[in-house]
């Protein structure tokens, strides 16, 4: 092997790599069995058909099934894959813990799947017909951990979804100046559909059908309808992470036949001057139910919301599709005005980025987090997925992604899936003892109730007792025995808390903690100290 030092010692990498390997052995073996690679992958949420993984699934592909490897066999297979396993391996990716994650996540899809509330989008025909029990989710982290339920694989239309990443395509494409020459950035107050602009004559917003027929007429305007297509899907594509949308005619025909309130808000744009010079009213109407007729599922919806989730890197091929800025003004927008008239309560419940589409499509966006996407036909009155949102209430009530759950302790009482339960213990383990060497009462008692452990210590074996102790914080000392603190607990050197209080001489702290009611004497004192 090459990562070897000529005195042989190994040189960093080559720790790195053994380490890599040494993680994926079972008990007893110096072999890496195949099986356990595979299983090492889909246990962190990676799949093998990741395109960071593909050279190391086709080199698994063409070993027998309970093939074993030793080092320099597997570091041959993983040799393109090296970094990401490392991180899956050493629980570096965003949830560490992620059989643990999912599996909240997909009871709190059960849950969801009870609710039969709401009725199929008819006015389109084409909607009008779908199954209104299939209900999918999807989701991708911004390291591409992917997980799905129920019917995640099954294709849709993407309907109103379309309307964020068209005003992204526009953006990329003239700035936002530009843009917001020809549509404005606040709520409407109205239905998505109202025949209604802004008081400069322009769409409230992008997120409404208005904004949504003036994004697609600012994209490649000068370019043939054809084209224009064309770039769109080809943006979808890499959004996707390689996976290319479909196209429904049929759900494009249906859209065009009854596209009489669509028709009217264009005319009344074209009458208002909302449209730049020289665009084809027509075409742009066209265009514009062509982008809402891409036909996805919520499996590949999820990586584009998780590449919105990245600042526009797509994580499964590393590519910046789009422009963090241009982002952020998307995510802005979806967060006030991406669910039709139930936007604001959506943001005051959920507090997350989401765009919704009468088809029955959610896409949701946490932030540096993860992209999720659901699909159930069945919509509210505000023309909104039922299970959707059902979902999604109960993901912000399971864990502390809602925007503002970061605001002091107010979300102490949702788990954090992006630390592992051993980082957790450590952090609070390291608040406490600063706390009790702080003397702050007030904090051991909060700390103790997210779930700190008294009795904890840490490298040198000192726990929060002895750091009390040490700075001579009598009140400390107290409420930490009155939740249970040992006063008998030595660290490496054999001290216990009263020694550390004897040696800085704190003689209240002392009688405190060899008094007769820690049955009695100076028992804690090590002999000779």
């Amino acid at each position: 092997m090459t990562g070897f030092h000529q005195a042989g010692g190994r040189t960093p990498d080559a720790v790195r790599q053994r380490r890599i390997f040494e993680g994926l052995l079972l008990p007893g073996e110096e072999r890496v069995r195949v099986p356990e690679i595979l299983r090492a992958l889909a246990d962190r949420g990676l799949r093998r058909e990741d395109p960071r993984l593909r050279s190391l699934s086709a080199r698994l592909d063409e070993l027998p099934r309970e093939a074993t490897l030793d080092e320099d066999g597997f570091l041959h297979a993983a040799r393109s894959g090296l970094l990401l396993l490392e991180a899956a391996i050493s629980g570096r990716l965003t949830i560490p813990e992620f059989g643990g994650f999912v599996a909240e996540v997909g009871g709190a899809f059960r849950e969801s799947a009870r609710n039969r509330d709401g009725a199929v989008a008819d006015y389109i025909p084409q909607l009008g017909r779908v199954e209104p029990e299939q209900f999918g989710l999807a989701l991708c982290t911004v390291d591409g951990q992917r997980h799905t339920e129920g019917d995640a694989c099954t294709t849709f239309c993407i309907q109103s979804v379309s309307k964020p990443l068209n005003y992204c395509f526009a953006l990329e494409e003239l700035g936002e100046e530009r843009v917001h020459r020809h549509m404005g950035c606040e709520p409407s107050g109205v239905s998505f559909n109202e025949l209604a602009l802004n008081r400069e004559g322009v769409p409230h917003n992008p997120m409404i059908n208005a904004g949504g027929i003036m994004s697609g007429a600012l994209i490649r305007r000068q370019d043939p309808i054809s084209d224009r297509f064309d770039h769109v899907t080809n943006l979808w594509t890499r959004l996707a992470g390689g996976v290319r949308p479909g196209f429904s005619n049929a759900t494009y025909l249906s859209e065009r036949a009854t596209a009489d309130r669509n028709f009217a808000l264009g005319y009344s744009m074209r009458e208002h001057g909302a449209f730049p010079a020289g665009s084809d009213l027509v075409e742009d109407l066209e265009f514009y139910f062509q982008c809402c007729s891409l036909e996805m599922t919520a499996d590949s919806l999820s990586v584009v919301a998780a590449t919105l989730a990245n600042g526009g890197l797509c994580p499964l091929t590393g590519e910046q599709v789009l422009g963090q800025a241009t982002v952020q003004s998307c995510l802005s927008l979806m967060l006030s005005c991406g669910m039709y008239d139930y936007s604001g309560e959506w943001a005051f419940r959920i507090g997350l980025p989401a765009k919704s589409g009468v088809s029955g499509v959610v896409l949701t966006v946490v932030p540096n987090v993860m992209g999720i996407c659901t699909w159930s036909p069945r919509l509210d009155e505000q023309g909104n997925s039922v299970r959707g949102i059902e979902f999604c209430k109960r993901l912000v009530e399971r864990f502390n992604f809602h925007v503002y759950d970061g605001l002091g302790d107010a979300a102490r009482h949702k788990a954090d899936p992006r630390r592992a339960a051993h980082a957790d213990r450590r952090q609070l383990l390291v608040d406490l003892c600063w706390a009790a060497s702080e003397g702050d009462c007030e904090g051991i008692q909060r700390l103790v109730v997210r779930g700190a452990d008294v009795n904890a210590a840490d490298y040198d074996g000192r726990t929060p007792l002895h750091l009390a102790a040490s700075e001579g914080r009598e009140a400390a000392v107290r409420a930490l025995l009155g939740l249970g603190a040992s006063a008998d607990i030595r660290d490496r050197w054999g001290n216990a808390p009263a020694d550390d209080a004897e040696r800085e001489g704190h003689e209240a702290v002392v009688d405190l903690l060899t008094g007769p009611e820690l049955s009695g004497g100076r028992r804690g004192l090590a002999t000779g100290a």
